[in-house]
């Protein structure tokens, strides 16, 4: 009869999850920019739970409870919340690790909080705005929603040069799809700044990535962002107003970009060309 000390098994245990945990791929332990990342698309799609129960539901049902507003604003928070994560995940990741599945994951979660939640808005928006169309606000939607897709995969498969996106940015073109959205305009001029929105972030157009001082200023816009939209849903002094200046804002940003950047893309243009005759008049006798 053979007697094995208790000690010696229990000191077998340790070492044998020890050899487990060193055999994990690696591809399988998140970092803590991983953890971010899941936190952004538990956001988004926590923004679709609240536009279909405090939006889409109670319309649909008749009660005019004044869940709307507030889940609205909710919506629309979750969004901003999610950009927060999507900002900080690159990061934690240039400081700290960043785990081999982590641009999978970033891609995967933008694709939920940047692409389906601002969709979907658009699409509850076509079901419950009395101006507004149906069929025409669902291909409006389904436009967002393969503009983000199709920029995913570009960012994935394109080198750009450092410090730059090509075409707008996921999370800021969502986040301009609600102003635009929110900003109660006439359907038609609203479906038209959808979609404008949605071929800026599959164009060409360099935009800055946020970075030092840049990043700063982003994450103050968030917060004042939030701040406007949290007057708005508990129906504060002046919260209508807040709204709509946020709103509109927001859009003229969004619009204001790409003129900054094709004007520096025709200085750059221009300053190439007047190089070059300068350096054919140099060379001639």
């Amino acid at each position: 009869m053979t007697v094995i000390d208790p000690d010696t098994q229990a000191a077998n245990w340790v070492a044998e999850d020890e050899d487990d945990a060193e055999e994990m791929p690696l591809s399988l332990r998140l970092s803590i920019a991983d953890t971010l990342t899941l936190g952004n698309a538990t956001c988004g799609f926590m923004a679709v739970y609240f536009t279909t129960t405090g939006i889409l539901i109670p319309h649909l049902s008749g009660d005019e409870s004044g869940m709307a507003r507030n889940s609205a604003a909710t919506a629309v928070i979750l969004m901003l919340c999610a950009a927060v994560f999507d900002l900080f995940d690159g990061l934690v990741a240039r400081k700290l690790r960043s785990s081999p599945m982590g641009a999978e994951l970033d891609n995967l979660s933008d694709l939920i909080s940047f692409g389906l939640a601002p969709a979907y808005f658009v699409l509850v928006y076509g079901m419950v705005a009395s101006d507004a169309h149906e069929r025409v606000a669902a291909v409006g939607a389904i436009v967002v929603l393969l503009a983000v897709v199709l920029r995913l995969a570009r960012f994935s498969c394109v080198t750009v040069k450092d410090g730059t996106f090509q075409g707008m940015p996921s999370p800021f073109g969502a986040l301009t799809v609600v102003s635009i959205v929110l900003l109660e305009l006439p359907f038609e001029a609203t479906l038209l700044a959808v979609v404008g929105t949605a071929w800026l972030m599959v164009s060409r157009v360099e935009y800055p990535k946020p970075r030092g001082v840049l990043a700063v200023a982003v994450l103050c816009w968030i917060v004042a962002a939030m701040g406007m939209l949290a007057a708005w849903a508990f129906d504060a002094p002046g919260g209508q107003v807040l709204l709509q200046m946020g709103c509109a804002l927001q859009i003229v940003m969004a619009a204001t970009i790409p003129l900054f950047a094709t004007a520096r893309r025709v200085n750059t243009f221009r300053d190439n060309r007047r190089e070059s005759r300068e350096a054919r008049a140099a060379q001639l006798p």
